[in-house]
């Protein structure tokens, strides 16, 4: 297998699967222009090349801040019913057209309230997109299973209320829950009462953590509040000397604590240098559970065959190293084990037996 050549079409080819990528993150250029044409709202360019280019140019100022600053003009336009509809459609029809078979998909509900829409009904409106989506796909020969992440913003202060969301819809497409934003001064632990919350009701949750602030702050997503998953968990390499893991590494690893790696966003936001020099490659060598993910498909100008093409071509990567973080995904998927094993033993494995 690993003889065999790999270039962009094979590896557009083959079935992936996505844990940490932003609803708001990865929305069709051409679609926020249409979408803020019908609301009046001001956008950099209305072309949706110069569009697409002016995001990633945002994006690369290695700045975490400033990155999520850009997210201003997609919220803009995921405000109505009509917007949050069209855009998680589109959302799984795009994960589709990239191979995509298995997805979660992740959002803050609190931030498509500027119109008239409660948050309650945010979600109901971004289940019904996605079950249109994933019908369409399916009817054209590209079935996708998409789950959904509930987001709460720890910078403000509606994390409970998003939390109750996620049990609320456990069993209406969201499969698990996620707090996001700023994390170099908001510490998860002050949403602790959300967490323990989720625990005894049985969902399952990811923390952002590692990515803008260090060792700390992935220590108190696992240990103090108890994530399952890490939201990019890069900065575990803090923990890592010469090969020798301390006992926070230790412990992620050895519980198989799945790391939500994102090479380009990384990149972008100064968490890491090079493609080639990205902690994904190491930690994978290490035995970590490294999974491989988008993050923000319009905002990064990436998707999930040009995040495995950079490895390939950067870093070495070699096609069993793609069905590695492709099956590693699925196991950490949120769920149920069935479905995981069915995806794994039916299409995936399948699907890389080049």
């Amino acid at each position: 297998m690993t003889a065999t050549r790999v270039d962009t079409e094979l590896i557009r080819r083959l079935p992936k699967a996505v844990l940490h990528d932003h609803l708001d993150g990865g929305l069709r250029p051409a679609t926020v222009v249409e979408l803020a044409a019908e609301i009046g709202h001001t956008l950099p360019t209305t072309d949706p090349d110069e569009l697409a280019a002016w995001y990633f140019e945002a994006a690369n100022s290695g700045d975490l801040v400033r990155y999520i600053a850009t997210f201003e003009h997609t919220l803009a336009v995921m405000q109505t019913r009509e917007g949050l509809l069209r855009t998680a459609e589109e959302y799984v029809l795009d994960l589709a057209a990239d191979g995509v078979v298995y997805g979660e998909v992740r959002y803050a509900p609190e931030l498509n309230t500027d119109g008239e829409l409660t948050m309650a009904e945010v979600v109901e409106t971004v289940q019904e997109g996605l079950a249109a989506g994933m019908a369409k796909a399916a009817a054209a020969g590209t079935p996708v299973r998409v789950g959904t992440l509930l987001c709460g913003m720890r910078m403000f202060e509606r994390v409970r209320e998003a939390a109750d969301l996620a049990v609320a819809f456990r069993d209406a497409g969201v499969v698990g829950f996620d707090i996001a934003g700023a994390e170099d001064g908001f510490p998860a632990a002050d949403h602790r009462d959300a967490f323990e919350h989720l625990r005894r009701e049985n969902v399952p949750f990811t923390i952002h953590a590692g990515e803008a602030h260090g060792l700390p702050s992935i220590h108190q997503a696992v240990q103090v509040c108890g994530a399952q998953r890490l939201g990019h968990g890069v900065r575990i390499t803090e923990d890592i000397v010469d090969g020798k893991l301390g006992r926070l590494a230790g412990w992620v690893r050895d519980r198989r604590i799945a790391l939500e790696m994102c090479p380009t966003s990384n990149l972008q936001t100064g968490a890491a240098t090079s493609i080639a020099e990205h902690p994904i490659t190491a930690l994978k060598d290490l035995g970590f559970r490294v999974t491989l993910n988008t993050d923000n498909r319009l905002v990064s100008g990436t998707t999930m065959t040009r995040e495995m093409s950079l490895l390939v071509e950067d870093a070495g990567w070699t096609v069993d190293d793609l069905r590695t973080v492709t099956v590693n995904a699925l196991k950490s998927a949120f769920i149920p084990f069935d479905e995981r094993r069915a995806l794994i033993e039916d299409v995936v494995l399948p699907g890389y037996a080049l």
